[in-house]
């Protein structure tokens, strides 16, 4: 069974169908830079050229940067906050004329590393954190999404998580990465003592190093790299847009 993903990013608009066995692209996939200004009617449109331009017909998933409930857009992190109120389920599967089912980006992530990644298979608390620009997060118990958790969002040392720990601190030069590596394990032995996880999987850009960091991390639970990295997008928002369907 295939379904057709779309990954809606600060930067890139990225999409294709996802084989539902595997985890898999089941087509190239095709990005196209975020609009600027990234309104919704914009970004819409460049949701539809990806869908369309696969001669896609049927469910389709699609993530926004974003608190969304019941399909309504709550917040905007990196895109336009003409998004916020926006239902954009409804405003999408109009503009589609196809079932479309829309979810935060970071608890797609999660979604599909539960499934095909990192995840697979572990039961308990899983906390899946994205260190990019920000710091998303999705948290699953026994596979089952709890959605809009936004972690990166908590106060750690008198300011937001992801302000004191995001990847991009290291990207733009800002930290060393063993410093940031350092601030990092302070904020997930204060995450695991709220929410006492079983595993950590660390995902955004920075997880390819991984290796080089990890061994300044302290956690009682186990921490490991995501697995999906910039296709975790796509296969969980395919992934929900299937369960969707399945009701």
């Amino acid at each position: 069974m295939q379904v057709f993903g779309v990954d809606v990013g600060g930067s890139g608009v990225k999409g294709a169908p996802v084989d539902l066995e595997s985890g898999a692209l089941a087509a190239k996939r095709l990005r196209i830079p975020t609009p600027q200004p990234s309104a919704p009617y914009a970004v819409t449109s460049a949701i539809a050229e990806i869908v369309r331009s696969h001669g896609w017909s049927g469910p389709v998933g699609v993530t926004i940067p974003g608190v969304v409930r019941a399909g309504v857009v709550e917040t905007a992190a990196n895109i336009d906050d003409g998004w916020i109120g926006v239902d954009a389920a409804a405003m999408l599967s109009d503009r589609l004329e196809m079932p479309v089912t829309v979810l935060n980006d970071a608890d797609a992530a999660g979604l599909a590393e539960a499934r095909y990644g990192a995840a697979a298979g572990v039961g308990g608390v899983v906390i899946l954190l994205t260190f990019g620009t920000g710091i998303g997060s999705a948290y699953l118990h026994d596979g089952r999404l709890i959605p809009n958790t936004e972690l990166g969002h908590l106060i750690f040392n008198g300011q937001k998580a992801e302000r004191y720990a995001a990847g991009r601190l290291v990207k733009r030069g800002e930290l060393e990465i063993d410093w940031w590596a350092t601030r990092v394990d302070g904020l997930l032995a204060y995450i695991e003592e709220l929410f006492w996880p079983d595993l950590f999987v660390f995902g955004g850009g920075i997880s390819k190093r991984f290796e080089t960091y990890s061994h300044h991390f302290t956690t009682r639970a186990r921490i490991v790299p995501a697995v999906l990295r910039n296709q975790a997008g796509i296969v969980g928002a395919a992934f929900a847009a299937s369960m969707r369907s399945d009701t």
